[in-house]
């Protein structure tokens, strides 16, 4: 009998403890472009607050010029759920947000006018979940 219990007892954890955990990269399998949308997906990348211990999290890539970008963001719902990216060029100027207005929009869209590293940072403005997921996808510019 305290052996059920015991295993009874750990299951109940773990499974609460999974419950909770933050599941980015598949919310960010979700978040990619559809084909009717003309953009091309390159890159997905987890948004994972650790339940709002982590206020910012960051990537870079490399954006070409002549290209069109479009970057989704994507909370549990598919809705982004607070989570707020903002485009920065090499020298760290803000190019683009989904912050617009006061609301968090789910994609934002960056033609690219210089060839270069660009940094992609994901923050949390008033987030249930802390977690989402992103995309980016492309197609070239005329």
């Amino acid at each position: 009998m305290k052996r059920l219990l015991f295993f009874i007892t750990l299951f109940s954890s773990a499974a609460s403890v999974a419950l909770g955990q933050c599941d980015a990269a598949n919310i960010a399998s979700r978040c990619a472009p559809g084909p009717e949308s003309g953009y091309t997906l390159i890159k997905s990348f987890e948004v994972d607050g650790k339940g709002g211990s982590k206020t910012k999290i960051e990537y870079s890539y490399v954006f070409t010029k002549g290209t069109k970008y479009l970057v989704n963001v994507c909370g549990e719902l598919d809705a982004p759920d607070g989570v707020v990216v903002t485009l920065y060029d090499k020298y760290r100027n803000k190019v683009a947000s989904n912050l617009y207005d006061g609301q968090v929009l789910k994609a934002i869209s960056y033609p690219c006018s210089a060839t270069g590293i660009y940094y992609i940072s994901y923050t949390f403005e008033e987030s249930k979940e802390y977690c989402g997921g992103s995309t980016i996808g492309f197609k070239r510019i005329g």
